[in-house]
């Protein structure tokens, strides 16, 4: 393999990425406490419900969740077992089972194993064992990914863009700790226990609250803007493409002294205690951040615990509170799905210093930050406190950074490592690069007759009504209107034309069992034909293609009218981040139209472009609904599953060019042959109405809603709308 000559440094010409990630140490992983930390407390306690790691493209999110199972202990099963079960507590219901007392026992590594965004329900879950089936004509189960992962880890990469109904089933299963399989005639319950970690680029779309709720511990990870420490990233990145199976050898030390760890927390976590006063702070600060429920509670005293046994302290402190909140509470807390991430530092404080205050009398409730019994490690309770090999026993001329401030051994108890540039975590708000500002809160102005905008604030909790297509169409996963998707749940089959998609393979076994007698088979293996095959019919619900189209012109402005507008579009644009949709924004104003944002999974990209959005100038109206047709034309090509939907909010008083009505009922036209559905609000007011936005309406054959008169809850729901003209209300 060929290599650069510069010294010190060695980049492979043709590196091995697969063998690279494969050895990649979790202690190499420079930076990235908060997520390190996470995992690590996940491991000492699995019971914490798992990490959630949001963040950029290319912040070793993938990396170190890989790098995490080699940490873990090994796991010691019972010999042949496809459930892993534990030969001393063997699961009573195991399908393998039972297992006598005195089985053979095999030692085998944690497993980890990796959840497919693509992958079908069966895969997850397990199914029918289609080979005994066909060869024996017994009813078995196959195990799926659940069973594989009992008793180690189980990654899902991008679980945002994973169907809502196996994101359901993942979360369910790690509650219980159990897999209930009643699929195909086959009944089976068996133990599903792992360590759920899962990844996510908000940018490609958001996860819903019910299901943020469900992960254990949450970080946010963004790249350091340290240029010392991406050198060294990149220093690290390089010599482990070239020498993968030597890089990992330099770090196995470091790896091996977290892995002991880890397994010395496993072994205090039973003696450590949770005192009164550790209770009363954790239900203080919870009630301070507004949280629903009691799960939030719950997983701050685990995680507590967790880390005070990581800490080798036998009784939880008020640092241990303090960093299992900043973990446990930020995707808990009410929040508009565009504010930032993360927890108010200073009400965090607050609300730890206001129980203090209220149980004066309550006893020293642990060491301090770092220190515990027996914690002779230094001042941050790493393992040894030593520094990484990348650091002092790196290839000959490595002139990186001071050392390693991405091992594993410079997490201090407040998850922060490493240089002040490096912090990401929870704690830290979420900023845009560019620095732009979040969507201000919409002010409430009034027409002259003293009637208040309704101005809706994504924040009021809106529940939308629903309105679903008349038919049943194809389309993409989502939660709007029903269609028939890849991934929904099975509702019958039917014979392929072409190629079969997924196998029905009930329906299947049933048409070739029909036919035994006809083919002189009626004893003997079942023989399936080609022409026995049947295809499941899958139905779900389809996210649709949001299409905003605003009308920023100066006539907007008149009376901050603008305010009303955006704070509308907000509250669509909530409905369309719950519902899974891609939004795209059109404005037009002065004397042509611009896409603001292409259509994205994104809302918040939506909320910050539309903030920024100036107003001023004559009205082109017919630009901008031309723009929104084109739009809707390369989109129909990109993905021609995905139904629009298009929300025009003007006053319709095209004043642009020559003949600008007459041109913008051209444009109307051009608009409504694309077939989309659309809904006009109307956004005009003042004492003279000259009624062009219900024209325009009558032109597109849409629905047409004035905006001074649509209450928050009404206007929000026009975003659920899935065609304009023919609905049904369910």
């Amino acid at each position: 393999m060929s290599t650069t000559s510069e010294p010190g440094l060695r980049v492979a010409r043709r590196p091995r990425p697969e063998a690279a990630v494969a050895n990649y140490p979790f202690s190499a992983v420079l930076g990235m406490a908060d997520m390190r930390l996470a995992l690590l407390l996940n491991a000492v306690n699995p019971a914490i419900g798992g990490v959630l790691v949001r963040g950029e493209k290319g912040t070793a999110k993938s990396t170190a969740v890989r790098a995490l199972a080699a940490l873990l202990p090994p796991v010691v099963r019972v010999a042949g077992c496809r459930f892993a079960c534990d030969p001393q507590t063997p699961d009573p219901g195991c399908p393998d089972g039972p297992h006598p007392a005195a089985s053979a026992t095999e030692r085998r590594p944690a497993a980890l194993v990796e959840l497919p965004v693509g992958a079908a329900e069966d895969r997850v879950v397990g199914s029918l064992d289609l080979e005994r089936v066909l060869a024996d004509g017994v009813r078995a189960y196959e195990p799926g990914l659940l069973a594989a992962a009992h008793r180690g880890v189980l990654y899902v990469d991008e679980v945002n863009l994973l169907h809502d109904h196996l994101v359901d089933l993942l979360l369910d299963a790690a509650a219980m700790g159990r897999c209930h399989v009643e699929r195909e005639g086959v009944s089976v319950r068996h133990a599903a226990r792992f360590l759920l970690v899962g990844t996510m680029n908000p940018e490609e779309g958001e996860l819903r609250p019910q299901f943020l709720d469900r992960f254990g511990l949450t970080v946010e990870v963004t790249a350091s803007r340290d240029p010392a420490v991406r050198v060294e990233v990149v220093r690290r990145r390089l010599d482990a493409d070239a020498d993968p199976a030597g890089f990992a050898a330099r770090w196995a030390g470091e790896d091996a002294a977290v892995a002991g760890r880890v397994a010395e927390a496993r072994a205090r976590l039973d003696r450590v205690v949770l005192t009164d006063a550790a209770l009363r702070q954790i239900a203080e600060v919870c009630a301070a951040f507004d949280v629903d429920g009691m799960r939030a509670d719950i997983v701050t005293a685990r995680t507590a615990v967790a880390h005070a046994a990581w800490q080798r302290r036998d009784r939880v402190s008020a640092e241990d509170v303090r960093v299992a909140a900043r973990l446990a509470l930020p995707h808990r807390r009410r929040r508009d799905p565009f504010d930032p991430p993360g927890l108010d530092e200073q009400r965090l404080d607050e609300a730890l210093n206001r129980a203090q205050e209220e149980h004066p009398d309550d006893p020293d409730d642990g060491a301090g930050p770092g220190r515990g019994p027996g914690d002779d490690a230094g001042p941050d309770g790493g393992p040894g406190g030593g520094t990484g090999p990348g650091d002092t026993g790196g290839p000959a001329g490595d002139t990186g950074p001071e050392p390693d401030t991405g091992s594993t051994a410079d997490i201090h108890p407040d998850g922060s490592t490493g240089p002040a540039a490096d912090r990401s975590g929870p704690d830290r708000a979420a900023v845009p690069e560019d620095g732009a500002p979040g969507p201000a809160h919409p002010s409430r102005d009034a027409y002259p007759s003293g009637v208040p905008y309704p101005v809706a604030a994504p924040q009021l909790g809106l529940r939308a009504r629903l309105f679903t297509a008349p038919v049943i169409g194809e389309g993409v996963p989502g939660r709007r209107s029903r269609a028939r998707t890849g991934r929904g749940r099975t509702t019958g089959a039917r014979v392929p034309a072409g190629r079969p998609g997924a196998l029905h393979l009930p329906a299947t076994i049933r048409t070739a069992a029909g036919h035994r007698v006809a083919r002189g088979r009626a004893r003997g293996p079942l023989r399936i034909r080609p022409a026995d095959v049947r295809e499941a019919v899958r139905e779900g619900r389809a996210g649709n293609l949001v299409l905003f189209v605003v009308d920023a012109s100066g006539s907007m402005g008149a009376r901050q009218r603008m305010s009303a507008v955006k704070g509308a579009v907000l509250a669509l644009l909530t409905d369309a981040y719950q519902r899974r949709d891609k939004v795209a924004v059109v404005a037009f104003r002065g004397a042509g139209a611009q896409v603001l944002l292409p259509a994205t999974a994104s809302v918040l990209a939506a909320s910050t472009r539309l903030a920024e959005l100036p107003t001023g100038g004559r009205t082109p109206l017919a630009e901008g609904l031309l723009a929104a047709a084109e739009l809707l034309r390369v989109e129909r090509l990109r993905d021609p599953r995905r139904q629009p939907l298009t929300l025009v909010l003007t006053d319709g008083r095209a004043t642009a060019g020559a003949d600008p009505l007459p041109r913008a009922a051209r444009a109307a036209a051009v608009l409504r042959a694309t077939g989309a559905p659309c809904v006009v609000v109307d956004c005009e007011s003042g004492p003279v109405r000259l009624a062009l936005a219900r024209r325009l309406a009558t032109q597109l054959a849409a629905a047409h809603h004035p905006l001074p008169t649509v209450t928050t809850a009404p206007l929000a729901a026009l975003a659920t709308a899935g065609f304009a003209a023919e609905r049904s209300v369910r």
